[in-house]
């Protein structure tokens, strides 16, 4: 089975929204619309009453029109017999609206059909309630759990996430800012902290809440949550040594676009200088083979042919190194006894191999929720205390090195 890589380390067409007559009419409704609350239902001007039919009543009622295309405001009005603020009121600031009549509104919404025009409301109050969130890969669990965290927070807020994939390319990830800067969402979430020079100023400029992630950096766009690559690779080096290991090799796929890889790769040969001077540095790139078990097997291949005295192999991915453990075991290689081996990114399976691998556990999930929290805070005017977060990094140590 094949993995993106999750820590080595489509294209949403941007497309012209017109604002049909029916969205301009409740985009002036909403303009026209005051603050204080209006009558939840209608006055019967004939008999001077107010009228209270039962929600079962109101979704018993037919539709004058089914169509998404031609209900309208007012059609759901008539149907929940309040007037159109209300409807409007109810979509836009349901807290305002007793529950009673909200229900009433949401059953007449569900009977018609009708699809609310968010353009029009978001013309109305600025605000489109969605984030966009730029990851290198889609398929990469680590990317996979920070949406989720990500997601906890701003859903309960009224929050939609739109999503993007880079495929660790600058040139695409700058197409996709403007892309998704054209839909004016509320906030921006970004992984990394190395963009290009264009799509830097298009952030910068755009005065919308970034929260950029997975690395640090001493010049946000606006605020950075994560880790540092290059420490937790150079502690993970440090921790070979007090093992006592003398011949480390670095194996994994080091792209161009893939900065925090680059910089991981960069930290093992500067620690590796300090810590063995004499030592040659060895690495081992698979470039741009997928991340994947079978693509552990030949990095160990080519380790075992061109550094046959390596004596611990760091990859840059777990994934890579669960393909090496299980092909140690298929040839009866013994681990760490011939060789030690160490991954990144502390995945599930980690956990369960024989023997269980040592790794460099990095907070997935938190990143996500925190990176939530600094956008929520920023996109309703709180004030935030940092703009750099640093979530720290942890070596797990376990049986294979």
């Amino acid at each position: 089975m094949a993995f993106r890589d999750p820590l080595a380390d489509g294209e949403p067409r941007q497309e012209a929204t017109a604002v049909s007559a029916e969205g301009a009419t409740t985009a002036l409704a909403l303009d026209r619309e005051s603050d204080a609350r209006e009558s939840d239902v209608e006055t019967d001007a004939g008999a001077g009453i107010v009228a209270e039919p039962d929600a079962a009543a109101v979704v018993a009622t037919r539709p004058s029109r089914r169509s998404t295309n031609t209900v309208t405001l007012d059609d759901v009005a008539r149907h929940a017999r309040v007037s159109p603020q209300t409807v409007s009121r109810s979509i836009r600031t349901p807290e305002l609206v007793s529950e009673f009549t909200l229900e009433r509104v949401r059953n007449s919404i569900a009977a018609t059909g009708y699809v609310p025009n968010l353009a029009a409301s978001n013309l109305a109050s600025n605000r489109s309630m969605t984030v966009a969130a730029i990851i290198p890969a889609i398929s990469a669990s680590v990317f996979a759990d920070a949406l989720h965290g990500l997601e906890e927070v701003l859903s309960p807020a009224g929050y939609q996430l739109f999503i993007g994939s880079t495929d660790y390319r600058p040139g695409h990830e700058e197409e996709l800012v403007r892309a998704f800067l054209g839909r004016r969402p509320d906030g921006i979430f970004i992984v990394g902290t190395d963009h290009s020079p264009n799509a830097t100023h298009l952030l910068r400029e755009s005065k919308v809440p970034v929260v950029e992630a997975w690395d640090l950096s001493d010049d946000p766009i606006d605020s950075v949550v994560g880790f540092s690559n290059s420490e937790s690779i150079a502690a993970l080096v440090r921790f070979a040594v007090e093992r006592g290991y003398r011949h480390p090799t670095f194996a994994g796929s080091f792209q161009t676009g893939d900065f925090r890889a680059l910089a991981r790769r960069t930290s093992f040969e500067e620690t590796v200088a300090k810590e063995f001077p004499g030592e040659p540095v060895r690495v081992v790139d698979s470039g741009t083979a997928t991340v994947d078990f079978e693509t552990g097997r030949r990095l160990l291949d080519e380790t075992l042919r061109a550094h046959p005295e390596t004596d611990v192999l760091m990859f840059a991915s777990d994934v890579f190194a669960a393909g090496a453990v299980l092909e140690c075991a298929r040839r009866g290689i013994s681990v760490p006894g011939d060789i030690a081996i160490t991954g990144f990114g502390d995945f599930e399976i980690g956990r369960h191999l024989v023997p269980t691998l040592t790794t460099v556990a990095v907070p997935n999930r938190q990143i996500g929720t925190v990176a939530g929290e600094l956008l929520l805070a920023r996109m309703t005017h709180r004030a935030v205390d940092t703009a750099e977060i640093d979530l720290g990094y942890s070596v797990v140590a376990r049986e294979s090195a």
